[in-house]
């Protein structure tokens, strides 16, 4: 039996989405990507959701918004995707890397120690779907002590007052906090809609903006779609209505926005996506009952009362094993062509980020996380058989390897 790892749910919902996008004779940013956007936002109960064509491209946006300067300090995990970073250098500024708790998330101790006068961001993220502990973390940024520190580099920043938390929610919309779903418990959220994500458009991401007074988030909206548009006064929808055609350049921009034969994946999927969790939900479920019972398994965290993941990945960790002993353990699953993966290599093990001078040895608990996880195959499509096939077929390359 042969199981992808994360093949899209694609429906006909979805292709009868697509299709009226292909047949309006309109395909780029209109108004499929607005009714995705009102969408996430009543499914994330966000101010306002501004869709780009990708979670980076969303980030650098925000970044560059927020006025990031050289020098300016932005802290982020060891234990993520590699695009946490990269957004912070392409924006100009320097990723503070810290250490993550045995959740996998960031760790808020870590965190407090890393706060600097330079810091002007915190961009925690959300592995696998399950929320970070943004009571701590807000908390922390709003103590009398923290925001004396501050140092101001931006009209921005000077506005706000105090450090930014702009959360990776990549993988997590859909995910619950405080029984409400995730994206407005910081100023800033940003989904991603890969092509492997619980919602996709095959690329693309949704900002959600909760910022705080004194800011209005309707006008930040108006902004920031016009800087996703080169910074120009019309979109393209826009210019196409008769005697529309004159525009400006107002300003330096980027070219960010998402298209409606995108969106329109995604507004298919969204729309359904409560019975879409449900099923994701039942093989998280399928997992931990049959894993829950092994001496050698951790689960992964999926609800505590306060949480609740959104089931994107489901991160299974072998205890005291090697990382060599956890790539047999691969090979061994592989070889019943059940696909797995790795979330994820800590960024100081990445050529790019060591010759930086970033050093794993200072990140002890993301090594920890790493070395022993394993990624099982976690979408909506599989069936009660395909999950007894992978559950024993993990179970016994557990064994193989540990005999």
């Amino acid at each position: 039996m042969k199981i992808p790892f994360s093949p899209p749910y694609i429906d006909d919902s979805v292709i009868a989405e697509v299709t009226d996008s292909l047949k309006s004779g309109w395909i780029t940013t209109g108004p499929k990507v607005k009714a995705l956007e009102e969408e996430i936002q009543k499914l994330s109960n966000a101010q306002r959701v501004l869709c780009v064509n990708s979670w980076t491209t969303g980030a650098i946006l925000m970044l560059r918004w927020l006025g990031i300067q050289p020098g300016d300090e932005v802290i982020v995990p060891a234990y993520t995707y590699c695009a946490t970073a990269l957004a912070v250098l392409w924006a100009g500024g320097k990723p503070v890397m810290v250490d993550s708790g045995e959740d996998l998330n960031i760790s808020v101790d870590a965190i407090r120690k890393a706060i600097t006068p330079k810091t002007k961001a915190i961009i925690p993220v959300d592995i696998a779907g399950w929320p970070c502990d943004y009571d701590a973390i807000m908390q922390l940024v709003n103590e009398p002590e923290i925001k004396a520190m501050f140092q101001a580099t931006s009209p921005v920043m000077e506005k706000l007052g105090r450090i930014v938390v702009m959360s990776d929610s990549a993988h997590s919309i859909g995910a619950y906090y405080h029984q409400q779903h995730s994206g407005s418990e910081t100023d800033i959220a940003i989904f991603s809609l890969h092509a492997v994500k619980n919602v996709t458009t095959a690329e693309g991401g949704a900002i959600c903006l909760n910022m705080p007074e004194p800011f209005d988030n309707d006008e930040l909206y108006a902004e920031l779609r016009m800087k996703a548009l080169n910074c120009q006064t019309k979109d393209a929808f826009t210019k196409t209505k008769v005697g529309g055609w004159r525009y400006d350049i107002v300003g330096m921009g980027m070219k960010a926005n998402m298209a409606d034969v995108n969106a329109a994946i995604g507004l298919a999927q969204i729309r359904q996506y409560d019975d879409l969790l449900k099923e994701r939900k039942r093989v998280f479920e399928a997992y931990n009952n049959a894993f829950k019972n092994q001496s050698w398994s951790i689960l992964p965290p999926c609800n505590d009362g306060v949480r609740e993941s959104s089931y994107h990945v489901y991160a299974l960790r072998i205890k005291d094993i090697t990382e060599e002993q956890r790539d047999e353990i691969i090979n061994e699953i592989s070889k019943s062509e059940v696909a797995v993966n790795v979330h994820f290599i800590p960024m100081p093990m990445l050529t790019f980020f060591h010759g930086l001078g970033y050093q794993i040895e200072d990140y002890p608990q993301a090594y920890e996380n790493y070395h022993h996880e394993i990624s099982l195959p976690c979408y909506p499509q599989l069936t009660a058989e395909q999950l007894d096939y992978i559950t024993t077929t993990v179970i016994n390359a557990v064994h193989t390897v540990l005999k």
